[in-house]
């Protein structure tokens, strides 16, 4: 007969259930959710964006794929990703991880591994543009003997479309900015200094941002081993080689293990040790063959085919900075010339005042000596009537060669030019 089994509960066990079920749907006895709609369930995707995954075949889809399912994909720590969130501003970078190429280059923000390419889905015109792009290229070589791996292919057209879409802003500022600072140099006013301003802080941000493009581009280049990381297509076709190798040792080491407990029989612990030696062998053997696979792709990679690749790039964005560098001297020769012509406005203004606070002493004497002649006092000098003229004729020729005598000084002294 079946026992039945009784469940017996504690009075502190049902009150901590019904405070629980109270805590659950609210002081009102509703759900927690319905007095806060904006509340989603754990675990109902979280995170969830719209990626685009584009294959060797050169075929695109659109999926909906959470963060820590690219994580896992792709083999990424978060921190990577933070780099492909667009309502983050980040620099410029190419960060080369195991299983995949992390690109954050303008708006292009993507992963790249030996499979696929994971692409942020937006509406961005360069972000479609390399979507087509990448699919007609993949589509074209497809038919074609094209010995560049498809990581770099996809690294190719980011880093060529980057490079050419800031060569295109940087003309653009050239076409804008030469005008204005020509008019400047011969017509100064408040509106062409606005616009100058406006559109040198333009030119700060853009050359910062093609300064990180082209440092990030030199940083690979001058580091062997984050290039090497980037050789995702060779280092997938050793770890298949490796495993398969591994799978076939496994499977001699078993038959061996078979044929030598067939031929002669031995006792069980002793049976029992030689199979732990013959593990113990294998996996010594296994992690051996592992170290050297590694040591040798490690200590013999060629990476010439990506340094190439990553140069003729370089040569372009350093070209793109070069011109940011002479529109920024043409903006600073503009500056230095508005500057001379304010101190030469400047120096004409001071030698004005000069001439003007000459004349002003010369004025004041003449008319000092005539006030005082012109005072009502007995003196013999009123008796003629004609002695009054005499002494204004010789007060005016003493301040006219009082003002000479000043001038004299002043181009003496070369503060006043010649």
């Amino acid at each position: 007969m079946a026992r039945q089994a009784t469940l017996s509960f504690s009075p502190e066990s049902i009150a901590s259930l019904n405070n629980s079920r109270n805590y659950e749907n609210g002081p009102t006895g509703h759900n927690m959710r319905g007095m806060f709609p904006g509340l989603k369930k754990r675990g109902h995707n979280i995170g969830s964006r719209s990626w685009i995954l584009i294959d060797p075949n050169g075929d695109s889809k659109i999926v909906e794929l959470d963060k820590f399912t690219v994580m896992r994909r792709c083999s990424l720590p978060s921190r990577d990703l933070r780099l492909l969130d667009p309502l983050f501003i980040n620099p410029s970078s190419i960060l080369g991880r195991e299983k995949a190429i992390v690109v954050s280059l303008e708006q292009i923000r993507c992963v790249i591994t030996s499979d696929e390419v994971i692409l942020k889905n937006s509406l961005d015109g360069s972000v479609q543009q390399y979507k087509s792009e990448l699919c007609k290229r993949l589509e074209t070589s497809r038919d074609q003997y094209d010995d560049l791996p498809f990581e770099f292919k996809a690294l190719e057209l980011a880093l060529e479309l980057t490079c050419t879409s800031l060569d295109s802003q940087v003309k653009e500022l050239e076409l804008e900015i030469y005008p204005v600072l020509d008019e400047l140099a011969s017509t100064i006013s408040t509106l062409n200094l606005e616009r100058v301003r406006r559109f040198k802080g333009h030119l700060l941000a853009l050359t910062q941002r093609v300064q990180k493009v082209c440092d990030e581009i030199e940083h690979l280049m001058n580091d062997d081993g984050d290039m090497a990381e980037m050789y995702l297509t060779e280092k997938k076709e050793k770890r298949d080689n490796l495993t398969i190798s591994d799978s076939s040792d496994h499977i001699n080491t078993s038959e061996d293990v078979k044929i030598v407990s067939k031929s002669a029989p031995v006792s069980p612990v002793g049976s029992s040790s030689g199979v732990n030696k013959l593990q113990r062998a294998f996996s010594s053997m296994s992690s051996s063959k592992h170290g050297s696979l590694l040591s040798s792709s490690s200590g013999q990679e060629n990476i010439d085919q990506l340094e190439m690749l990553l140069e003729a790039y370089f040569v372009v964005i350093d070209n793109t900075l070069n011109k940011l560098l002479s529109l920024k001297e043409y903006i600073e020769d503009t500056e230095d010339l508005i500057n001379i012509n304010l101190g030469n406005v400047q120096n004409q203004l001071i030698q004005f005042e000069l001439l003007l606070t000459a004349a002003t002493f010369v004025t004041t004497v003449f008319a000092v000596v005539t006030a005082v002649f012109g005072m009502n006092f007995e003196d013999t000098v009123f008796e003629n009537p004609n002695t009054f003229n005499w002494i204004l004729i010789v007060t005016g020729v003493f301040c006219v060669v009082l003002y000479l005598a000043f001038f004299m000084y002043f181009r003496h002294k070369k503060i006043i030019p010649l």
